[in-house]
């Protein structure tokens, strides 16, 4: 409980700092800067050496895939029924398909899960949630705004983005047989930075703007993201007879609240930008229920 108060604070406090402190406009993108590019490597440096390599990683991979390709589909029918712009399909697609399983995701699977948990979370939000960002987000934001995407580009965003290459060398580190001890002291206090510094950069992101006509499809959305596609995971992991951590860790990271970088996608690609946000900003707040119910369940 104290764990998932200080996230709570953290995000209070980021969003009373943005609307009564007057802080710098360069605070929030410093801060991203740091916790993507520094402190995330750092994390993942520290705690992916220790992770044990098990056959049943797959599903934490294919699961963050499934929330992203599932919401594409989805979107896409639902929108054709309802005769939604295609600006709104993409926005939906983007933002409820891809779950911040970092910034929240992140302090969260710690607080409710340990370590251990976060270890396993680390793990498919790089192979999984990035990978779909940096792949899938990126086509998808190019189809529904009518540019073109270049396949070299994708490559290259995923390759040289920090966090993933700290993975890759990560692995290189297990296989060696780890950090030695100061290294490793000093990995884990950088990356411990991550977590307040996330939630307070979110709160002083955090915005709500309704727009007119749009209530239906913020609800279709955050019903998809946060109560349909934890449920469809719980189950498929089930009947693939994937269990333990493995599977509680999947559940919780497509059960977490839309991607803050896929909304700034959204948004830049000109894809409903108040809608991208608005369903952003509530489904932050909703998922500091909905995930501890889950957890709770599980």
């Amino acid at each position: 409980m104290s764990a998932l108060l200080l996230l709570a604070l953290c995000l209070l406090l980021g969003w009373l700092v943005a609307r009564f402190a007057n802080p710098p406009a360069a605070l929030a993108p410093s801060l991203n800067w740091w916790v993507i590019n520094v402190a995330f490597s750092a994390l993942v440096l520290n705690l992916i050496p220790k992770l044990r390599l098990d056959w049943h990683l797959w599903f934490l991979v294919a699961a963050m895939w499934f929330v992203f390709l599932g919401a594409w589909g989805f979107f896409t029918l639902i929108g054709k029924a309802l005769h939604w712009s295609r600006g709104r399909i993409g926005a939906l697609t983007l933002v409820c398909g891809l779950g911040n399983t970092s910034f929240i995701g992140f302090p969260m699977v710690e607080a409710l899960r340990g370590e251990e948990g976060l270890k396993l979370a680390l793990f498919g939000d790089q192979v999984g949630t990035f990978l779909a960002l940096g792949v899938g987000g990126t086509i998808v934001a190019a189809l529904y705004s009518g540019k073109s995407v270049a396949p070299i580009a994708i490559v290259r965003r995923v390759l040289f983005f920090p966090p993933f290459m700290s993975l890759l060398a990560g692995i290189c580190v297990a296989l060696a047989g780890g950090w030695p001890t100061m290294i490793d002291e000093i990995l884990a206090r950088i990356g411990a930075t991550l977590v307040p510094l996330a939630l307070f950069s979110v709160g002083l992101q955090f915005k709500l703007h309704f727009g007119k006509g749009q209530l239906g499809a913020i609800a279709l959305g955050l019903g998809w993201k946060l109560l349909l596609v934890p449920l469809i995971v719980w189950l498929a992991g089930s009947l693939l007879h994937v269990e333990g951590a493995i599977l509680t860790i999947a559940v919780l990271q497509s059960a977490m609240a839309p991607m803050i970088s896929a909304t700034i996608l959204a948004t830049q690609n000109d894809l409903e930008p108040t809608l991208a946000n608005t369903v952003l900003g509530i489904g932050i707040l909703l998922a500091f229920v909905t995930v501890p119910i889950a957890n709770a369940l599980l």
